[in-house]
């Protein structure tokens, strides 16, 4: 009796310690259920993307890391990943029993350890919120993360945050980033051979990266392929054929790594912290993704410009900025020749002279007061300026010192690039005006209203100029210069969105013929004459040479270009030097627009064009031996026969004859591109 007393009591103790134990453990798992996990901080890589939506670089603070959903990343890695992983993944509640048993005995039988047994839960803990140290503490937080995870997120969700978070070396952090490192492609895209290949590495990536061994990664994608192959997820015939696939590996440090056009990308860092106001942590770890204007083919050509215009060993510099006069987009960007050597971009440099660059600014003032048109004359000869009432003289002298000494109109000016004829018209228009058009225009650098301002003597960046020709292109309507179109969180939500500004600063009719008179500088006897073989499309510009500056800036309808070359240092150019902004200028407008066919600028409503003797400025007369077809604002063209002939006006349809002489420029334009 005694002893089925003890008995009784002791069943019933024994009962209750597991009522108890029980009891204890249900709390524990409440506990973990209602107690929230730790907050992880999780990087994500931004991007930066072209205007064709193609990556072209990233911003990370050490970790390369894009998160993207399950289903962007191909099933092939997801098999592979759960097969050399963990192959009940979805049978486990976040322990695998099986395969620790399995681990142990393994362990055992080598009296080392030999093999792991964590589920990707468990490293998703570990890789979340805890060290790798080795302790027991570690472990048994490392359980109870297990437990939560598993609480708290579906098998899918935890399997989405394993694959964007495992490390799968070289810096690149979760599948989308390793496939874009290794593959040069999204994780979607990834084949079989590819996703077992990359499946692999994350066990070790010093020994199983491509990069680092071959022979390693090569023979464990295939224990992977053949693994997938035992569990029937792949036939054996397909595991074969990927094993003995050759991959294509894009080369580590490339340009396609390392990113492209590295001075537009310091810009778009720049707008984005400093005028956008978006935190910098947020660019470097929010994964945000900014959409560009950058055109790759045009930003190719304007590097192999610049590259090919300047001789290797040459110290000299040279900077381009292409703007989409349409929409203000900047399509190209070259801040310099070798970036990894020198960071400094020179397309935002404001200590730069012009040059007659700048004139057209000038002659646009002066087309709009009305002050002077196409064939305003002044005596190209060495002149004396007074200014100042009086009391300060100035006295500019041509290139070379070479003069027509007689009477020379715009055109003619604009395309020798005569000073004397500058210094005149800005005496007439007034510099005060000048400096107001240029503001309109988009240039902020200082000026003063002296009568050397005709001559581009006080200092412009390139983006500057670019942006103020783009102007011209675009029917006299400046469109704010744009790099980032709009910019989305880390969930797709937009963030900013471009909005540029447009403002009119003169009326289609004057930038029209300012444009024609521009396009003089590529005919013969223009200073930009020498590449016109290079170009064959209708195209305007202006060249500007200083002892320490050369520049050529013009545009097409499609695109406004400023290219400047020189030294860091102010120091002189040779004469072979100061010739090389036009032929990188010609070299880049052919090359980026090469798909795009020629077109003629626009001819705007109130534009007419009468036949004028150059030599008079008046109207020509049917038999005038070197009559010259010009553009006007309508009324402003002349009205009086020159009568030197003793003739009747060659022409009076004004809007006929602009139209032909739009059609003359055009068939230019052909014979010229026929002849090369």
């Amino acid at each position: 009796m005694p002893l089925l007393r003890r008995l009784r009591r002791g069943l019933i103790y024994a009962g209750g310690m597991l009522l108890v134990l029980f009891m204890a453990a249900f709390g524990f798992l409440y506990y973990l259920r209602v107690q929230a996990l730790p907050a992880s901080s999780v990087s994500q890589t931004s991007q930066m993307l072209d205007a064709r939506g193609q990556i072209m670089d990233t911003f990370h603070a050490g970790e390369n890391r894009q998160s993207v959903p399950l289903k962007n990343i191909s099933p092939y890695l997801v098999e592979a990943t759960l097969a050399i992983e963990d192959q009940r993944f979805y049978d486990h509640l976040g322990f695998d029993l099986k395969g620790m048993a399995r681990a142990a005995l393994v362990n055992l039988e080598h009296f080392s350890r030999q093999q792991g047994a964590s589920t990707l839960t468990q490293q998703l803990a570990r890789n979340l919120y805890l060290t790798h140290e080795r302790t027991w503490s570690r472990k048994l937080k490392e359980a109870m993360y297990t437990v939560q995870l598993e609480m708290h997120y579906s098998k899918d969700e935890i399997l989405s945050m394993y694959l964007n978070q495992i490390y799968y070396g070289h810096g690149a952090y979760g599948a989308e980033a390793a496939s874009e490192l290794y593959y040069g492609k999204h994780a979607s895209e990834l084949t079989l051979a590819e996703s077992a290949m990359l499946a692999g590495i994350p066990k070790g990536p010093k020994y199983y990266s491509p990069y680092m061994d071959m022979k390693n990664a090569k023979d464990r994608q295939r224990t992977i392929l053949q693994t997938m192959a035992n569990q029937g997820i792949i036939q054996q015939s397909d595991a074969k054929a990927a094993g003995a696939e050759m991959l294509q590996f894009v080369p580590l440090g490339s340009s396609r790594q390392t990113g492209i056009a590295p001075y537009f990308r310091d810009y778009i860092r720049y707008v984005a912290v400093d005028k956008l106001g978006i935190d910098e942590r947020l660019l470097n770890e929010g994964g945000i993704r900014i959409y560009t204007t950058l055109d790759p083919d045009a930003q190719r050509a304007a590097e192999e410009a610049v590259a090919a215009g300047i001789p290797e060993d040459s110290e000299q510099q040279a900077a381009l900025i292409s703007i989409d006069p349409r929409t203000g987009y900047i399509k190209a960007m070259v801040g310099g020749r070798n970036y990894k050597t020198n960071q400094y971009n020179r397309v935002f440099a404001t200590t730069r002279q012009p040059g007659s660059s700048f004139k057209p600014i000038l002659y646009l003032t002066a087309l709009q007061q009305g002050t002077l048109t196409p064939v305003s004359q002044f005596k190209s000869a060495p002149t004396v300026f007074t200014y100042d009432d009086g009391r300060l003289t100035y006295a500019p002298s041509n290139y070379n010192n070479q003069y027509t000494n007689g009477l020379i109109d715009m055109r003619q000016a604009i395309a020798t690039s005569d000073n004397i004829y500058a210094v005149n018209a800005i005496m007439k228009v007034g510099p005060a005006n000048v400096i107001d058009m240029a503001r309109k225009l988009g240039i902020d650098s200082l000026m003063k209203p002296v009568p050397s301002l005709a001559l581009g003597t006080f200092p412009v960046s390139p983006f500057e100029m670019a942006s103020a020709f783009g102007t011209f292109a675009n029917g006299g309507v400046r469109v704010e210069p744009t790099a980032i179109l709009r910019i989305e969180d880390s969930k797709g939500e937009v963030i900013y969105e471009a909005k540029p500004a447009q403002t009119a600063v003169v009326d289609a009719a004057h930038a029209y013929v300012l444009t024609s008179l521009m396009e003089s500088v590529f005919d013969a006897g223009g200073t930009g004459n020498r590449v016109s073989a290079t170009i064959k499309r209708p195209v305007a510009g202006k060249t500007g040479t200083t002892a320490t500056d050369a520049w050529l800036v013009g545009y097409t309808p499609e695109l406004a270009t400023a290219v400047w070359v020189g030294y860091d240092k102010g120091r002189k150019l040779a004469p072979v030097e100061a010739h090389r902004a036009a032929p990188i200028f010609a070299s880049y407008t052919e090359k980026a627009l090469s798909a795009v066919p020629p077109k003629i600028f626009p001819l705007p409503d109130g534009v007419v064009s009468v036949y004028v003797d150059p030599e008079s400025g008046k109207l020509a007369g049917k038999s005038c031996p070197n009559r010259r077809l010009e553009s006007f604002v309508s009324g402003t063209q002349p009205v009086e026969v020159c009568g030197a002939h003793g003739d009747t006006a060659a022409s009076a349809n004004g809007d006929g004859d602009a139209k032909a002489a739009q059609t003359k420029g055009w068939w230019k334009q052909f014979k010229r591109w026929w002849s090369n």
